[in-house]
Parts: structure tokens; C-alpha cells; sequence
């Protein structure tokens, strides 16, 4: 089983966030034009850039220390080219990073925990190698990741690989962006925030493998 799109069950905070921001950058540009003024953002696209999420891919059940692929496609379904396709993702948006949670101990000198370790060279685009040097399509913000340009009509299937380290049960949740910074959004083709959210489950015991009659390794329950 994966986890469904969940595309308008829940709008992330972040989202709203990104939402306002762009609602006041629209509202100042306006306001700037008005009395003549440059803005400082004057070379940021803006607007709304229709993609559609063909898949969203993640195992539901999963057991610790057991590296699964999370991967997510998506297409340009608008006429102009996405300036810089971006995926933010969190499981608690307090944490520092992506797939960690933040633990409410005041004895605890590091509060963050990880419940998934992104394997080296991920996030990738599938077919397309890493380049040396290169640690994935990471940026600045731990826990969003950038892809580059999307022309019209372009399909993109990128590919996180994340090992559970710690059991119970999570919400993952990822938002789909336009680019890093400005307000370039993308949006359903219905013109809503395009986000979504995959819960799971980690078992706390990895499962144990054995050797059968055959000399094959299998896993156990």
C-alpha cells in the first residue's frame, strides 16, 4: 500500500504562509507602482503555475533501519515555464530539518529527532545521475529541496530514499512550490495550493532475516 495525494485534505501552515506572503508582495508591488518606486524583488516571477501530481508514493507500513523510496511526479500543466520546481517537507514544523520531530525536554540538549535519515545523494531526479560532489537537490532550508526548471508539458519524477530510525506513528506532509523565493506559486489546476501528506507507520523491531531450505534469504514477520 502507498500513501494516497491527499492533495486538499490539509493546508500546511507553511502553506498558508507562503500564501500570505505572496498575498503582500502582490499588495506591495501595488502599492510601490503607485507612487513610482523600484521594487527590490522587481526580477521575481510571480503568478500561478498549474502542476499536476500524477503520483505520490510512500509505504504506509514500514520497519525500522529498512531504506524505502518516497517519490513524487509531477507535471508542468500550464503554458509558461515553472521557474524552479521546489518540494518543502516536515514532520514537525518545528524541527530543523525535513524528517525529524521536535521533543518537548528541557533536559534534552539537542530536542530534534530524527524519524527518517535521508540516504546520501537523495533526493534525485529518477534516470538522472548525482553529479560528483553533489549531495542531492538540497538547498539552504533543510527541508526543502529544488529540481530546477519545468517547461510546459515536462514531467518530473524525483525520489527521496529515507530509512526509518524511529517507531510509532507520523504524518509526512510536502507542498509543492514554484521556486525559493518570490511569489511564484504552484497551484491545481482549480487554482488551489497543490500539498498533500502521507501517514505511516514504523514498527519499532526491524524485521528478522533467516535463510530458507533454498539458501535464500528471507524476512520475517
Amino acid at each position: 500500500m502507498f500513501g494516497t495525494l491527499g492533495g486538499n485534505r490539509k493546508k500546511p501552515a507553511r502553506t498558508q504562509r507562503r500564501l500570505a506572503l505572496a498575498a503582500a508582495s502582490v499588495a506591495a508591488g501595488a502599492a510601490l507602482a503607485a507612487c513610482g518606486a523600484d521594487r527590490q524583488d522587481a526580477d521575481a516571477i510571480d503568478g500561478a503555475f498549474p502542476v499536476e501530481v500524477s503520483a505520490a508514493e510512500f509505504q504506509e507500513r514500514q520497519r525500522a533501519s529498512k531504506a524505502l523510496e518516497l517519490r513524487l511526479a509531477v507535471e508542468n500543466a500550464g503554458d509558461a515555464t515553472l521557474p524552479n520546481l521546489a518540494v518543502s517537507m516536515f514532520v514537525d514544523e518545528q524541527a530543523g530539518d525535513a524528517f525529524s520531530i521536535r521533543l518537548d525536554d528541557p533536559a534534552l540538549a539537542d530536542p530534534d529527532r530524527p524519524v527518517w535519515i535521508l540516504e546520501e545523494k537523495y533526493p534525485q531526479v529518477d534516470g538522472e545521475p548525482v553529479p560528483a560532489g553533489l549531495s542531492g537537490a538540497t538547498t539552504a532550508e533543510a527541508n526543502t529541496f529544488a529540481f530546477g526548471p519545468l517547461e510546459p508539458g515536462e514531467a518530473r519524477e524525483m525520489v527521496w530514499l529515507l530509512t526509518p530510525v524511529r517507531g510509532g506513528a507520523f504524518v509526512l506532509d510536502y507542498e509543492i512550490a514554484a521556486g525559493l523565493e518570490g511569489p511564484a506559486l504552484a497551484v491545481t489546476e482549480a487554482g488551489a495550493p497543490l500539498s498533500g501528506e502521507f501517514e505511516v507507520r514504523i514498527a519499532e523491531k526491524p524485521a528478522k532475516d533467516r535463510v530458507n531450505d533454498k539458501g535464500k534469504v528471507v524476512t520475517g514477520k
